[in-house]
């Protein structure tokens, strides 16, 4: 097969690991880097040896084949909007837009032009979440029955560069971590069919510590803490709590899932095999006190952004469905929304989005990347 020719759109803290995974794997070619700033641009260019054009000229190039947007999010819509007029396909990262309508006019642009859509996170495709999966279906925990999410911190204007956009309306702890959790929790348990959601915002403004805009203050636009009760198609229950307020403590699981054998502790959705890559650690624990932990020998163990891309690589060439797709990431943006919206209106919700469960990666796939990633 041909590589897939892929040109960025952003080039942030994140471009770096889409680079060079991009520039590794052989089913993709990466051609150029495009942003606001060309300053930073051409950085990322010259470290990973390409093209640093124009955001315009990179949209209406023939040199390329799919568009991989990594702007901000509420820039989302509008670049892969461009980018599925252009006649390319597109990978956004999370989420896929910040309004309902912008992935609706996506998805359809995209079928009528014969194109694909996909988004981040593709961390569901790495080495422990497909062994979360193989071992869920295959009943390690019996019939499962709940499950439990907690992503817990202070927020980000201690550490990260540019923390203006993450308290303002498309972004907060649900819309930025929040992809992670519910398309883990659709990849094991079909999609959200009802919810309910109460949210808070704890501190109405934040300071920055960080450099460079050290001691500017962002004024909070979006909830910053989220406690959501979730029932999906499976009949699986669970509640998923996301914020910027507070501090997790040491052990603290990110997931866990209840069955009626048993119970799972679930690595980190933020990583393709949790943080302690590449032996992140899978604990089944049953009602009589025994304990197994598995390791997951999967392939896509490290640091494997841009996974989701090379599924759609191969599904051009094959073919077939590929997994990281616009229709699963609007059913996480629905779900999101939908989580402000019954905060808002004290209410239950029943999101209008419900994609199919992807499939596993089968042993025969990626025969030429699945084992540059551990």
């Amino acid at each position: 097969m041909n590589p897939l020719r892929v040109g960025i759109v952003g080039a942030g803290n994140i471009s770096a690991i889409y680079c060079e995974n991009l520039s590794k794997f052989p089913s993709t070619e990466l051609v150029a880097i495009s942003d606001l700033d060309g300053a930073r641009a051409k950085a990322q260019a010259e470290k990973f040896d390409i093209e640093a054009w124009l955001v315009d000229d990179l949209l209406a190039s023939s040199d390329i084949d799919l568009v991989l947007n990594i702007t901000i999010p509420k820039a989302h819509g509008e670049v892969a909007i461009q980018a599925l007029q252009a006649g390319k396909h597109v990978y956004n990262e999370k989420p896929l837009a910040i309004s309902r309508e912008d992935c609706k006019t996506m998805l359809s642009l995209a079928s009528s032009k014969g194109l694909r859509v996909g988004c981040a996170p593709d961390t569901f495709l790495g080495a422990a979440h497909q062994r979360v999966r193989q071992l869920i279906d295959s009943g390690a925990i019996g019939v499962p029955v709940a499950v439990h999410g907690f992503m817990t911190s202070r927020g980000v204007e201690s550490w990260h560069p540019n923390p203006e956009f993450f308290y303002k309306p498309g972004a907060g702890p649900m819309l930025d971590m929040g992809p992670y959790y519910l398309t883990a929790f659709v990849n094991m348990f079909g999609s959200v069919q009802r919810l309910a959601s109460m949210t808070r915002t704890t501190f109405p403004e934040r300071t920055i510590t960080s450099e460079p805009f050290k001691g500017q203050v962002i004024k909070v636009e979006t909830p910053t803490t989220f406690v959501t009760a979730l029932q999906f198609s499976s009949g699986v229950v669970g509640q998923l709590t996301t914020s910027f307020d507070t501090h997790s403590f040491p052990g603290q699981p990110n997931i866990v899932v209840y069955g009626s054998e048993g119970t799972m502790v679930v690595p980190d959705p933020n990583s393709f095999n949790g943080w302690n890559e590449p032996s992140s650690k899978i604990i089944v624990r049953r009602g009589n006190g025994e304990e197994e932990i598995f390791v997951s020998d999967l392939p896509f163990k490290m640091n494997s952004r841009g996974l989701g891309i090379l599924d759609i690589a191969h599904a051009v060439a094959e073919g077939r469905d590929h997994r990281a797709s616009g229709s699963l990431a609007f059913h996480v943006l629905d779900t999101m929304l939908a989580a402000i919206e019954s905060s808002d209106e004290s209410q239950f919700i029943t999101p209008s989005t419900q994609p199919d469960r992807p499939s596993l990666i089968g042993a025969d796939e990626f025969p030429d990347e699945r084992d540059l990633m551990g």
